[in-house]
């Protein structure tokens, strides 16, 4: 593939995602996350907590179906799983990793998990 073209991935974008973290096993934070774009493995999108829109940068690893995205405030990283049901049409998208705070946020040095859900139609 030249450089400079683009690929179509199988993580969706543009897409919404409900996203919640959870930290000593309880979650504490849910938000939104929108995933832009996904070009030549390298994704741009932004991550919205308590009204506030942060950006992402990040890697796609097709290949792998691993995802890693950075915000000021945390670290993530996870996996693609997905699932259709033909019933309703609709193909439900799952992240699920591992996060890790960083300061300047007041949870600085702890770690848990993050999943994300979407769902697109699929096509006929």
């Amino acid at each position: 593939m030249a450089i400079g073209q683009m690929k179509r991935v199988s993580l969706p974008y543009p897409t919404t995602w409900d996203i919640q973290a959870r930290f000593g096993g309880r979650p504490t934070s849910q938000g939104t996350l929108f995933l832009q774009n996904v070009i030549n493995g390298r994704l741009q999108g932004a991550v919205n907590f308590r009204g506030t829109f942060i950006p992402i940068q990040g890697i796609w690893n097709e290949a792998a179906r691993q995802i890693a995205f950075e915000t000021e405030f945390a670290s993530y990283v996870g996996t693609l799983f997905s699932q259709d049901e033909q019933l309703l049409n609709l193909r439900h998208y799952v992240l699920q990793g591992n996060v890790a705070m960083r300061y300047p946020s007041i949870r600085a040095g702890e770690t848990g998990t993050w999943t994300a859900v979407t769902h697109v139609r699929l096509s006929r």
